[in-house]
């Protein structure tokens, strides 16, 4: 049971807002900060609060931390094309010190921020007034040491590194090594390794595209890194492949039988991302999510059913551009469970353990600050329960595509069309 921790509302539409929690990894009090971008190129940096002493069974609320205007819209006069200024993708850094860093990126650019928090002012300067003016060295009669005062909190963000010019097509994903040194970027036909303090060059450690682009029949769609090793990274194709760094293949032998015109476009993987433990993959299609065991490459260990109920649909969803919707999944902290968006603003959770899954939704209206989340049912024919929906009803519009769950709670992130939901589990235990 997942109830609601916090919601926002963003200038943004969500197959525009990319999000990221702050893991275990990356600092020294993980789990507090949850980056978010947008349509307009914003930032929003939101923060846990402690939690309450009067209700210690409830998790603190997420409250809006910083905001900032990370990219711009820009223009290309060479080829003649604008730059939107939406974000892309957000990394966070490790963190090297008291301060925190987060890398985002929109179609060309990518950005290093650094985070800093201020909350002392320095004083009694011998030199500089009050407003930081130089004074007449005449004036000065004696030496003072300066002293540090309190002054309400103040969030800084400064950019330290932008690395342009690295992709010649749009940027799909950056995703940061576990070397702490490094990172990469990828668009759809070329994967560039960054080192972090260096931006005028990079290292093409992928490259798929032809001699002749007529011979163009796949795109690179999504790429990570390994958890621990830094040497391994994986990236997906609008095949419906993935690849290791040593090339070698996960894919799915298709059943003849079931091939049909929108085979190769439903078996496009859209988002795959390492379990914790670095032992497994999980990939999302248009219809399945699928769990791949790194020593095995010929099939999934594990195959779930996202909406099925979708499959005699396939024609007018391809007429509406829906077919091409790129959902995201995600893993909950022990990778026991998996979760994934579907339409009508509804997301899906699978418990690997006991195969059961649970279908909820993200809603303004039903969704009440501490309201207990009602399992939803999509019928597909026959008798229907009270509060089912059928399949002909769902509001194809409302559509789930990113999800972020956090590393070690049963706490989760839901960008639903220009909304922003977080909710956690009631009982802080697994899914039941």
């Amino acid at each position: 049971n997942f109830i609601r921790l916090a919601s926002a509302h963003l200038t943004s539409v969500s197959r525009s807002l990319w999000m990221a929690f702050l893991p275990s990894s990356v600092s020294t009090e993980p789990h507090k900060l949850l980056a978010t971008g947008d349509k307009g190129g914003r930032v929003v940096i939101f923060q846990r609060e402690p939690e309450s002493k009067n209700e210690p069974y409830n998790q603190g609320e997420y409250n809006v931390y910083s905001t900032f205007q990370s990219h711009e819209p820009e223009f290309d006069y060479l080829k003649s094309l604008e730059i939107e200024e939406k974000i892309k993708k957000i990394q966070w850094l490790p963190q090297q010190n008291a301060a925190h860093s987060l890398l985002s990126t929109n179609d060309k650019t990518i950005k290093l921020w650094k985070i800093t928090e201020r909350d002392k002012r320095p004083e009694g300067y011998n030199l500089k007034d009050e407003e930081g003016k130089l004074k007449d060295l005449s004036t000065v009669t004696s030496l003072q040491v300066p002293v540090l005062k309190p002054m309400d909190l103040m969030v800084e963000v400064t950019p330290r590194r932008i690395s342009a010019n690295g992709h010649t097509y749009h940027v799909n994903s950056i995703s940061v090594n576990s070397d702490c040194e490094t990172y990469m970027s990828a668009d759809d036909l070329r994967i560039n390794l960054w080192h972090l303090a260096i931006t005028d060059r990079s290292f093409n450690i992928v490259g798929i595209k032809p001699a002749n682009m007529e011979d163009l029949t796949e795109v690179i769609t999504a790429s990570e890194f390994h958890p621990h090793h830094c040497n391994l990274f994986v990236y997906n194709s609008s095949k419906g492949s993935l690849r290791l760094c040593d090339m070698r293949l996960y894919e799915e032998p298709e059943d003849p039988s079931n091939r049909s015109f929108f085979s190769e476009i439903i078996s496009s993987v859209s988002d795959v991302k390492f379990s914790h433990s670095g032992r497994y993959m999980l990939t999302r299609d248009y219809l399945t999510v699928k769990v791949w065991d790194l020593n095995m490459e010929t099939k999934p260990v594990e195959t779930y059913q996202v909406h099925d109920y979708l499959r005699n649909k396939l024609c007018s969803l391809y007429e509406n551009d829906c077919i091409f919707d790129k959902f995201e999944c995600a893993w909950n902290g022990s990778d026991s469970v998996i979760m994934t968006g579907v339409y009508n603003n509804f997301f899906r959770m699978f418990d690997r353990n006991t195969k059961r899954d649970v279908t909820l939704e993200a809603s303004r209206e039903s969704s009440k600050r501490r309201a207990i989340l009602k399992p939803r049912r999509v019928c597909v024919g026959g008798k229907r329960r009270k509060d089912d929906i059928s399949v002909d009803s769902l509001d194809f519009t409302k559509k789930i595509l990113h999800t972020a769950w956090h590393p070690t709670e049963n706490i989760i992130a839901i960008a639903a069309t220009n909304n922003l939901y977080i909710f956690q589990d009631k009982v802080n235990s697994e899914m039941h």
